[in-house]
């Protein structure tokens, strides 16, 4: 499809952008607070990726992360989703594990999905119905496991007291699970989740830029993508994601209920 072709070579030209400008000198700010910050880099990233998409399809509709374009306010027609670095704290202090992160999404149904560490030079990538890809090669479908037998990615904030969710709710995975990661950017562990690299993903706030690719790479080779409480995403608004195989996100939603009760 002429779009998963324009998608992959937009995606690649940012990410060669990002490679040149990496060592310079640039200008960070915190948008909401010390963890939240946004460079020159972001900011040029996404509008090259806009330039792009409006060039090959004014009448396609952008969702990004810096809101360099009015995002739209309804999932009619086609929408691409778009992080120009998703992880910008690692961008930014790391030089590594930070990802281009854009979903294409037609009439309100997900239909393509891209996820590029751009250091790595790794592009996990999605078709709906046409399988799941990791720089080419194919993935085979999700690995089914437990809390007990899982590697999580989960941020440390959600087990220390915060304003989202009581933190007797998600300790108890930790101390179930085989082990816990966190990465700093959404996209990226989404993607290793469906590459079999780690077992499942959870986050109290992720923006549908955070997820959308990474949902359906996830749900292509079989796994399971909702809220924290079981519910389907909405794509226009922050949310919480719980994401990984069928038999894990199953797992966690037993262990979340169990702690309400």
């Amino acid at each position: 499809m002429q779009i998963e072709l324009d998608a992959i070579d937009l995606i690649k030209r940012a990410g060669k952008y990002i490679r040149e400008k990496i060592d310079g000198s640039y200008h960070v700010e915190q948008k909401t607070g010390k963890s939240d910050l946004v460079t020159e880099i972001d900011q040029a990233v996404e509008d090259l990726l806009i330039q792009g998409i409006l060039d090959r399809y004014p009448n396609h509709h952008i969702y990004g992360e810096e809101g360099r374009i009015a995002r739209p306010d309804t999932l009619e027609g086609t929408i691409w989703f778009v992080d120009p670095i998703d992880g910008t704290m690692n961008f930014i202090r790391q030089k590594r594990m930070f990802a281009i992160s854009i979903a294409i999404m037609i009439d309100g149904e997900l239909r393509y999905g891209f996820v590029y560490d751009v250091m790595a030079d790794e592009l996990f990538h999605v078709i709906k119905g046409h399988g799941a890809y990791q720089n080419g090669i194919r993935l085979p479908q999700i690995e089914e496991r437990s809390v007990k037998e899982a590697i999580i990615c989960m941020n440390a904030t959600w087990v220390t007291p915060n304003r989202r969710i009581n933190t007797d709710r998600l300790a108890p995975l930790v101390r179930h699970a085989v082990g816990v990661r966190a990465i700093g950017a959404a996209s990226l562990e989404l993607a290793w989740t469906a590459a079999g690299r780690v077992d499942g993903y959870i986050t109290m706030r992720n923006m549908p830029w955070d997820y959308a690719a990474g949902q359906l790479l996830i749900e292509e080779v079989g796994g399971r993508v909702g809220t924290i409480t079981g519910e389907s995403m909405s794509f226009l608004e922050q949310t919480s994601v719980l994401a990984g195989s069928q038999t894990f996100v199953k797992d966690v939603l037993t262990f979340v209920q169990t702690q309400e009760d």
